[in-house]
This record gives structure tokens, C-alpha cells and sequence, in this order.
């Protein structure tokens, strides 16, 4: 069951939604994600979530950003994650209730198999690698984790805005 509610998704998915797809892009095409994009990712919680949230719900989540920069912090000085997917996954943690954090997990985890398969299937395929000639990930040894990051943000916000209380 979902805890985050269709209104609050509603109001956050037409916002959300550019910003992860750019985010995808340009994890595939430069192996990077931009600061700009993390930077606009939280200033949509941040103001949309004034809007969308009751305030005590809203400064709570303030806190999954810390919580989550923190781990992710740790695991790109393991060397496990780039600087960019553990800046683009803080960012993202407020959009995630905490009574929903088992189901995003679960989402995160088909995304990034699908994202990983999409991915492998599509640099093997010579019309796709025609009209993407200059994409890094093609060639790279590392996967561009903005794509599964991105596809598991945006299908949440999905699921949360069509059976959200």
C-alpha cells in the first residue's frame, strides 16, 4: 500500500519528468550527470513539495536527501557509484515517502535490470549506434546508472500518482 498520495505525484511529475529524462540523456551520451540537473531536481521538491505536502511531511523528507547523499557519499569513495548517480539519488530521495521506501526499492531494482538490458540491447543494435555515433556509454566499460535512476524516479511518481491514496 501506498503512504505518498496521487496529489502530491500529480503535482510533482510534470516537473520531474524532463529533468529525469535529461538526466538519462546525458548519462548515456557523456557517462555524466549534470550538477544543473541535480540542482533543479531539488529545487522542484523544494518548492513544489511546499505545495504538495503538509509541512511537517515536507521537512521530513529534507531529511531522505541527508540520509541518502551520506550513503551514497560512502559508496563513491568505495569506488561502487559515480559522484554524479549518488548526487542525482539524494536528490530524488524526497520525492520517495519512507512507508514507501520497500516498494521503490523494488521499482529501483526492475529498473535497473530493464535499464541494463535496454541499454545492451540497444548499443548492439548498428541503426541505433549509427544515429548515436558520439554516445560514450556505447563504448564505456561502466553503465550509465542515470538511466535506471531516472526510469525508477519516474516510475514511481508514475505508480504513486495512478494508486496513491
Amino acid at each position: 500500500m501506498l503512504t505518498a498520495t496521487a496529489r502530491e505525484a500529480l503535482w510533482f511529475l510534470p516537473l520531474v519528468a524532463p529533468i529525469a529524462l535529461w538526466v538519462a540523456w546525458s548519462d548515456m551520451k557523456f557517462m555524466k550527470i549534470p550538477n544543473n540537473a541535480v540542482l533543479a531536481l531539488a529545487g522542484v521538491f523544494a518548492i513544489i513539495g511546499l505545495v504538495a505536502l503538509p509541512l511537517p511531511e515536507y521537512g521530513w523528507r529534507w531529511l531522505h536527501l541527508g540520509i541518502v547523499l551520506g550513503i551514497t557519499f560512502a559508496l563513491t569513495i568505495a569506488g561502487l557509484i559515480g559522484a554524479g548517480d549518488a548526487k542525482f539519488a539524494a536528490a530524488m530521495a524526497p520525492f520517495v515517502a519512507l512507508g514507501d521506501l520497500r516498494l521503490f526499492i523494488g521499482i529501483f531494482a526492475a529498473s535497473l535490470l530493464a535499464a541494463f538490458v535496454a541499454h545492451r540491447l540497444m548499443r548492439a543494435l548498428p541503426p541505433i549506434r549509427r544515429a548515436t555515433p558520439d554516445w560514450i556509454s556505447w563504448t564505456s566499460k561502466k553503465f550509465p546508472m542515470g538511466l535506471a535512476l531516472a526510469g525508477a524516479l519516474l516510475m514511481h511518481l508514475g505508480l504513486v500518482a495512478a494508486y496513491g491514496r
